[in-house]
């Protein structure tokens, strides 16, 4: 449960309270104190018993939320109603238990039917390519298209490792399409970048289950091939500057498969299992977004911005890759962008 890119107690709180209207400083003291308690007693409870959480069986993942009372809670996530063995506290916080089912990577999950829309997002779009579409590794059947991105490097384009990729299986310098190969993408005449690179993905083994915490992969393109806005009926372009995600706060993505879609998120500090074709992987640090019609097949690669008013509003949150009929999961997009040496795109 250690190690770089683990987020620390006090920047939790920070997150959540961020999302508080509080009217006046005395006022900001006092809830300061109260959920700082609260909230890094629920982390810790976590931390010291997610191992043995997994453990039981039906169990597949844990995060911190709120409950029904405004108080931070040790969620646990479970495949099947009636999963025995979950206690009720851990260590003075309460549990609440949530059924889930399956986490699956969402390119490797069943496939969605798209959602109606005057957009075509798994077509061919003239270049540059807006974000939030179609688009893939040409093994691959197709994802989303989440970002541009720039570093020292050059210009990127920003999706998952299952998308660009492979799940670690493709090459660097392989053609990135658009559109990805079951939206009619060929290669290389629909080629918009190539491979750049990719954090390789750590699958669970018979004894041992290593941490991951970011999906990603970066292929290198240019501002010729790739915009930096969605299509007309997304949210637009993506701020440049980046927020930690908080309980409750309101979010949006743009996808190929669901286009745009809007949710909250309902657990943070997350630690989860996920299936792929090739094997299940465990990440840790994730966030949850609550709704089952927030992402579907086929989405994994969207970037998760936040949706408020004024600087708040479209401040890139997460990475999607995953998900089950009922939760999202997205990485702490500044842990992407920490990884690749690279920045979001937009205003």
């Amino acid at each position: 449960m250690k190690g770089w890119g683990r987020w620390s107690k006090l920047t939790l709180v920070g997150a959540l309270l961020a999302e508080l209207l509080l009217p006046s400083p005395s006022a900001i003291g006092a809830l300061w104190r109260a959920n700082s308690k609260a909230l890094s007693a629920a982390i810790a409870a976590q931390d010291a018993h997610t191992g043995g959480l997994f453990g039981i069986n039906g169990v597949v993942g844990t995060a911190v939320g709120i409950g029904t009372d405004g108080a931070p809670v040790v969620l646990v996530y479970t495949t099947r109603p009636g999963v025995i063995g979950v206690p009720a506290m851990l260590d003075g916080t309460p549990v609440r238990t949530e059924v889930t089912g399956e986490f699956w990577a969402l390119g490797d999950g069943p496939r969605a039917k798209e959602a109606d829309s005057p957009v075509n997002r798994r077509g061919r779009f003239p270049r540059p390519v807006p974000i939030g579409v179609s688009g893939g590794q040409p093994d691959v059947t197709a994802g989303t298209i989440g970002a541009r991105v720039s570093g020292d490097g050059g210009t990127f384009a920003l999706s998952n490792n299952h998308v660009f990729a492979n799940r670690n299986d493709a090459t660097r310098g392989d053609d990135i399409l658009q559109p990805g190969r079951v939206d009619g993408g060929t290669d290389p005449a629909n080629s918009i970048g190539t491979l750049h690179d990719f954090e390789p993905l750590h699958f669970c083994g018979v004894l041992t289950c290593g941490d991951n915490r970011i999906d990603a992969a970066i292929a290198l393109t240019s501002s010729e091939n790739l915009g930096t806005s969605t299509p007309t009926d997304g949210y637009g372009e993506p701020r440049a500057g980046t927020v930690t995600a908080a309980l409750g706060q309101e979010v949006q993505k743009y996808g190929r498969t669901t286009g745009l879609t809007t949710g909250l998120v309902s657990g943070i500090h997350a630690t989860i299992n996920v299936n792929y074709n090739s094997g299940t992987a465990r990440f840790v640090d994730q966030i949850l977004i609550s709704d089952g019609r927030f992402s579907q097949g086929g989405d994994s690669g969207s970037l998760v911005v936040g949706r408020s008013s004024g600087r708040r509003d479209r401040q890139p949150v997460g990475l999607l890759f995953a998900g089950s009929n009922t939760h999202t999961i997205a990485n702490p997009i500044d842990l992407v962008l920490d990884r690749f040496g690279i920045k979001i795109d937009g205003s």
